[in-house]
């Protein structure tokens, strides 16, 4: 029966897709490297492994949304999941390498969106952990068989943040994404349209530049 052992070789951003997506270079490997694997089923989750880096004092301040006053942080600061993956192997022999893409999304709304924006550089520690079917054919008689992969199978790994970076910047240039609920959305449009505000990033500056005077 198969034993299969995963590792993360790398990551990039990927350069020609829907959607936003971090392509991660997945290496399996069979501890019985004559056994033919038709298939692989593969599925699993991501988890932001946050507790396992430094941060600095800016670091603090941009995630404080997230995690609170650093004073906090011994009770706020806990890992999270980032996301869920799903991938189909073809056949191999031995061991192969599988790009696994993993959508990423700009909704200030998402935990890991803030996580990730929070930082000013460095690495993120990732932990994959998989689960799934492997179907594989007996070295005997050729029978094609199943067997499940368990959920001790992990694989951990440092994403760059400058990759992230990079992949927001291909799919949102000089910009960020914002989701308002309707009412909020309702208000602003007519505090826009009153105004006779050109642009949505005008409107913002007008409102932020009056909330500064007040302050003052």
């Amino acid at each position: 029966m198969p034993n299969l052992s995963f590792q993360i070789e790398g990551a990039e951003a990927a350069k020609r897709s829907a959607t936003p997506e971090i392509v991660f270079k997945l290496q399996i490997t069979n501890s019985i490297p004559s056994e033919t694997i038709h298939s692989v089923a593969l599925r699993g989750q991501v988890q932001l492994e946050v507790t396992r880096r430094p941060y600095s004092t800016m670091d603090q301040g941009r995630l404080h949304d997230l995690f609170s006053d650093p004073t906090r942080w011994s009770k706020t600061l806990r890992n999270f999941l980032w996301t869920h993956i799903n991938l189909n192997v073809p056949a191999f022999q031995g061991s192969t390498l599988a790009s696994l893409p993993v959508q990423c999304t700009f909704d200030f709304n998402v935990a890991a969106t803030k996580y990730f924006y929070g930082l000013e550089d460095g690495d993120v520690p990732l932990c994959l952990m998989f689960s799934g079917t492997v179907f594989y054919y007996t070295q005997g008689d050729g029978r094609m068989m199943v067997a499940p992969i368990p959920w001790d199978k992990e694989a951990r790994f440092n994403l760059p943040v400058k990759v992230w970076r990079e992949m927001m910047d291909i799919y949102y240039p000089n910009s960020a994404w914002l989701c308002l609920r309707r009412d909020v959305f309702e208000r602003l449009y007519e505090y826009k349209t009153k105004h006779g505000i050109p642009t949505w990033e005008q409107a913002l500056e007008t409102i932020l530049r009056a909330e500064e005077m007040v302050r003052e």
